[in-house]
């Protein structure tokens, strides 16, 4: 019947005055409806006697059913013989040119994409219409929660570019809200930007409706979500249920959604950010300024207004002292006795390597739990690669080798003997191997042979010019010590310097 819709009522207007006898040139002259399409109208009506000036028009429903044609009369559509896989592919969510596109690859389709398009349209047409509820809410009950994506900020005094968004907390019954734009949506910034929300308001609500971000649930379910560790404990330290939406389910918390979408719309156009303090510095001006004092589109007034005359009153005090933000996490403890956090390093007890560990960590302090056992403390590093170890969570072995040190060889050598002293300041004195470990060897052999037998040793293997572990030794084991060294040891033995000194010669002999 032509490219404009005509509703029913415009029909029966045109039918009644084609039956005081105007001609479709009449009635298109009038701008009523066009020559050919009034032509068609005329031929229906004098088949369905409508123009029977004795019997009543028709109502709204019969001219429907008769203008809209009959469903045999239609033309059937080129997806008809693939019907219950497109409709099939349609449930599953798979969009019309997907669709398309597999009916052309595997089953030799060739009408155009129009046709798939006008299929699923009929499809859809078909299917009960998606339909929700207003939500009453009861002031101080809830507040609803989420991130939205911020502009891109060039600090300009560092040159740093980096991405940020804003955190929007807004409360169901007034519709005041709290924006802050942040650098990411890590545990710590989601904790520190509740603190700082519920601190604007001068309290909190009941209940915080959130969707499913990591910071906040480790694992999302309609019935039955899991909480992450740091927020359960927040909520529960200033006493406010958490209630996460069912997964796919943001329409839930829509008051928030469109909060998001103010600011995006609202603030975000033409602006232009110095640094983020600058960007936070605007936003705090334009929530105070121009969001609390606008007309809310579903209130019907200004939210600052609903908010000081009534929910600030009706909102859960705060804590005397706001709890310690902490972060929550497993941790592994790997063979160098060392857990892995924020590229930094923190030491546990030994006898726990291998085995799964709480890490719970705050702006200045690390604490690593067995189950429910706090195991070690360490103040938190700052800087990448930091290193935080306690020498009691070592194995022996290990602590042995970390405290016995060249000073600390230099010291037990001074007590076993000269000879033995200058012959640690050989090794030590070594350019290319380090004899750390020879060294604390040769100091060891004290224990099974004494000090006068290992000094003598060191006698004679600095007379054979081989100051080596395995020289030493191997003088002890054959019981050499104790042998008189050659005529000329005495000649050769003047010329080792005894004392503290890195070489081992007399200075008074270097000239002869």
């Amino acid at each position: 019947m032509g490219n404009r819709r005509f509703e029913m009522h415009e029909y029966r207007h045109i039918l009644a005055r084609m039956r005081q006898g105007e001609s479709d040139r009449q009635l298109a002259k009038a701008k009523i409806v066009g020559r050919k399409k009034a032509s068609v109208l005329r031929l229906l009506a004098k088949q369905h006697g409508w123009l029977d000036t004795t019997s009543p028009l028709p109502d709204d429903e019969q001219l429907a059913k008769v203008l809209s044609g009959s469903p045999d009369k239609q033309q059937q559509s080129s997806v008809q013989p693939f019907a219950q896989q497109v409709k099939s592919w349609h449930q599953q969510g798979i969009t019309g040119v997907v669709i398309h596109r597999t009916l052309k690859e595997k089953y030799g389709f060739t009408s155009s994409y129009s046709a798939v398009r006008r299929y699923l349209d009929r499809l859809r047409k078909k299917e009960p219409p998606e339909a929700s509820v207003m939500l009453d809410h009861e002031p101080g009950d809830s507040a609803q929660v989420d991130f939205g994506a911020g502009p891109v900020i060039v600090d300009i005094l560092t040159g740093e570019e980096f991405k940020t968004w804003f955190f929007v907390m807004t409360l169901a019954w007034s519709r005041h809200q709290y924006v802050e734009m942040v650098q990411d949506q890590k545990i710590l910034t989601w904790l520190g930007c509740h603190s700082r929300a519920f601190k604007f308001f001068g309290g909190m609500p009941h209940r915080v409706v959130i969707d499913n971000p990591k910071a906040a649930i480790t694992r999302a379910c309609w019935r039955d979500p899991a909480v992450q560790r740091s927020y359960a404990d927040i909520a529960e330290a200033y006493g406010f249920l958490i209630s996460p939406c069912p997964p796919r389910e943001p329409k839930k918390k829509g008051i928030v959604e469109a909060g998001v979408k103010y600011v995006k719309h609202n603030f975000l156009p033409l602006k232009k950010f110095r640094s983020l303090a600058d960007a936070n510095r605007q936003l705090r001006e334009w929530n105070n300024d121009i969001a609390a004092v606008r007309i809310h589109g579903t209130t019907k007034q200004q939210p600052i207004k609903l908010f000081n005359e009534t929910e600030k009153y009706l909102l859960k005090p705060l804590p005397d002292r706001p709890p310690e933000h902490s972060y929550w996490a497993q941790v592994k403890l790997h063979g160098n006795c060392h857990i892995q956090f924020e590229k930094s390093y923190y030491s546990a007890p030994y006898r726990y390597v291998h085995q799964r560990l709480w890490l719970q960590a705050t702006e200045q302090t690390i604490k690593i739990f067995k189950e429910h056992q706090l195991i070690a403390v360490h103040s938190r590093k700052k800087q990448p690669g930091g290193k935080s170890t306690c020498d009691d969570h070592l194995p022996s072995n290990a602590i042995a080798y970390k405290m016995r040190d060249p000073q600390w060889c230099n010291k037990q050598a001074d007590d076993i003997g000269p000879f033995c002293r200058c012959l640690i300041d050989r090794l030590f004195a070594d350019r290319v191997l380090d004899n750390l470990r020879a060294a604390q060897g040769i100091i060891r052999l004290k224990d099974k042979y004494g000090k006068n037998r290992l000094d003598a040793a060191c006698k004679r293997a600095l007379f054979y010019d081989n100051p080596r572990y395995r020289t030493v030794k191997t003088i002890l084991v054959k019981e050499l010590d104790q042998t008189e060294l050659p005529v000329k040891s005495a000649e050769k033995l003047s010329n080792i310097y005894t004392g503290d000194g890195t070489f081992c010669r007399d200075t008074n002999r270097l000239l002869i």
